[in-house]
């Protein structure tokens, strides 16, 4: 394990911009797919339409598609997201490959967000809706303030199936010239082909503690939302 304890600094910077490609993917496909999914449930049939479109083409699309497409056709059509190139955060500069990955990944996973968000709604009761309609809520207020405060307490669970798919799902930024988790690893081993075991080991691990923490934080959601 000496390969990776000497570069120590080299294993915890991979699995930041893991976390990065996380935490900006998981909230860009939250932020989506809550709207997508109001799309689904809400009364234009053209907009129902168009969301359900949304979700069968990406959710069925393979996740490797998706980001060949950003890093071949997007800059054809004139996006190189050059704009972001320079830009330091916090002492980590934002590059286009990040973005475009973070792209593909919020792209990606908001189907499948919007669908466990779907799922919520239709488990309330239809009457919690028509009584919010009935004393002049619009569709839109009893969304917000009758359905989906109940509707999240049962889209925990799908959701945090979706939010751990979502960081295995970064390490297929490796091919694509993004230096985290998995293509550290990589390097690692090509480096040092006689730890290749203890080098998988390790990070491994890493991911293990990423889904743990998620795991966690979704327990203790349901704890304190659970419903007698």
């Amino acid at each position: 394990m000496e390969a990776v304890f000497s570069n120590f600094d080299e294993y915890l910077k991979a699995f930041g911009v893991t976390l990065g490609l996380f935490v900006v993917s998981g909230i860009g496909s939250l932020v989506l797919g809550l709207f997508l999914a109001s799309l689904r449930v809400g009364p234009v049939a053209i907009m129902r339409r168009a969301a359900a479109l949304y979700v069968i083409i990406f959710r069925n699309t393979p996740l490797l598609m998706i980001f060949i497409f950003m890093a071949a056709a997007m800059p054809k059509l004139g996006y190189n997201f050059k704009w972001v190139e320079d830009i330091e955060i916090a002492g980590w500069s934002v590059s286009a490959f990040f973005v475009r990955s973070t792209l593909a990944l919020t792209l990606y996973t908001s189907a499948f967000v919007c669908e466990a968000f779907r799922s919520g709604v239709n488990s309330v009761d239809l009457g919690q809706a028509e009584a919010a309609r009935a004393v002049g809520l619009t569709f839109a207020q009893s969304m917000r303030y009758v359905v989906l405060p109940q509707a999240l307490r049962a889209v925990v669970p799908p959701l945090t199936s979706v939010q751990v798919a979502l960081i295995k799902n970064t390490s297929v930024a490796a091919a694509f010239g993004m230096a985290e988790a998995t293509a550290t690893m990589r390097a690692f081993t090509n480096n040092n082909a006689d730890e290749r075991i203890q080098i998988f080991l390790l990070f491994a691990l890493g991911y293990i503690i990423l889904v743990e923490i998620v795991a966690l934080s979704s327990y203790v959601l349901e704890r304190k939302w659970k419903v007698a």
